[in-house]
């Protein structure tokens, strides 16, 4: 008996996924555990298994399409089973939902109207021009499609980078401002350098990530009263500390200054738990265990993945995992347990030479700390104008968990902790 294959729930917080690629083609076998296809959730890139053995009898859903979770998008079976093809789809191109049966498999959806907008079949043509090959043949993403069809470029003459020779946006981008039209069509224009129109806008669609991020920030600016604490610091001791540490380390083990404030962060919570908390709706949630989140920006948006009791770990350990986590993140490569159960989180733009901005709280966490660039400025140290090197960090608190004076305290201890680095080794 054939197997539906359904668009499984592959992070905690996914409703839909969108399907990237078919790893079996119609017709392969299939064994338990096989990777079917790639899936895009809202948070990384992850496979899809098959959960039963046979032959991959139909691919309900192109490469793509963006289905809702539990929606079928396959049938495993036996060779020459019968199946049907029941269930619904989302258009890459429009976002409206389509019969899974409509789901175009050759040319892309704004080019082949549907079977029922179609009051009968055409008469064949009877034109004696030519028979050419069009860019609907050529493999092509559906943006790269909609692009290729607002700017009149031949697909056929562009050298694809994706998948098995798939033309992606990039490849359009690359054609250098050149006009390659398709050719045999009515008013095409001919393969010669010819500049591309200039458009007002691009319409991009959104990934799965960046749907997640839109969701996440209505739950948090809007319903949660919140407040601000900026302090700044003074990082020469930090600095001082940081090189003596790295001039012992080897290429491997370089300590940045991200990890001490991390490290300095997860100290100052075990000293402040009021802050480690969560909100949640009739209760509050003060967390013993310290699992800091630290926000790093991926291509088409931000993920934060979670250091595990970042405050039992020694400074070295905590910059080896967060050199790890950051490169799985950028690579979507992070599972659901490595970006879910944060008990406070850590935004750093300092990188970006930006001295000061405030983070959006995470919920249900109580708090975030957003960390500025370091930089050195005039400062009046025991009498004395000197130039020191110096940051700003701002505390973004959950009122009806932090009280200013809470947030105060807390933001008291990791200057301490910063201006006297020594204090993190105790």
């Amino acid at each position: 008996m054939a197997t539906k294959i359904v668009m499984e729930a592959l992070s905690p917080t996914m409703e839909e996924g969108r399907l990237v690629e078919w790893k079996k083609r119609e017709g392969d076998p299939v064994a338990v555990g096989d990777v079917l296809a790639e899936v895009e959730t809202d948070k990384a890139v992850m496979e899809l298994v098959a959960r039963a053995g046979g032959t991959l009898l139909k691919q309900l859903v192109a490469a793509g399409a963006t289905v809702p979770v539990s929606s079928p998008v396959g049938w495993i079976g036996q060779a020459g089973e019968s199946v049907d093809g029941g269930g619904a789809a989302t258009s890459p191109v429009t976002g409206d939902r389509l019969p899974v049966t409509a789901q175009p498999q050759g040319p892309s959806p704004q080019s082949a109207p549907s079977e029922a907008a179609r009051p009968s079949p055409a008469p064949p043509e009877t034109s004696e021009r030519p028979t050419v090959q069009t860019s609907d043949r050529i493999k092509a993403s559906p943006l790269a499609r909609k692009i290729a069809g607002e700017r009149g470029v031949d697909l056929a003459a562009v050298s694809g980078s994706g998948p098995e020779g798939r033309v992606v946006k990039r490849d359009l981008e690359a054609v250098s401002g050149e006009r390659l039209a398709v050719s045999g069509k009515p008013g095409a224009i001919p393969l010669t350098a010819h500049r591309l129109p200039l458009t007002a806008y691009e319409d991009i669609p959104l990934s799965q990530l960046r749907k997640t991020i839109a969701k996440r920030l209505a739950q948090s600016i809007g319903p949660i009263p919140t407040f601000y604490l900026t302090s700044e610091v003074d990082m020469e001791r930090v600095a001082e500390a940081r090189d003596a540490l790295n001039a012992a380390a080897g290429e491997q083990d370089k300590i940045s200054f991200n990890d001490i404030v991390l490290k300095a962060v997860a100290t100052a919570l075990r000293q402040h738990p009021a802050c480690n908390a969560w909100w949640q709706d009739d209760h509050v949630r003060v967390w013993q265990e310290v699992h800091l989140g630290m926000a790093v920006a991926v291509e088409d948006g931000l993920i934060t993945p979670v250091i595990r009791h970042a405050d039992a770990k020694s400074l070295r350990e905590l910059s080896r995992e967060t050199r790890d986590l950051a490169k799985r993140a950028r690579d979507r490569k992070l599972t659901a347990e490595e970006y879910t159960g944060s008990t406070f989180s850590v935004s750093n733009l300092g990188m970006f030479d930006i001295e000061h901005f405030t983070a959006i709280i995470n919920p249900p966490e109580a708090g975030i700390l957003a960390v500025g660039s370091i930089a050195a400025v005039p400062a009046v140290v025991a009498g004395q104008l000197q130039v020191r090197r110096r940051m700003r960090m701002t505390l973004s608190c959950d009122h009806r968990v932090i009280d200013g004076a809470t947030g105060a305290r807390f933001l008291q201890t990791l200057k301490l902790l910063l201006e006297n680095p020594l204090a993190l080794v105790w």
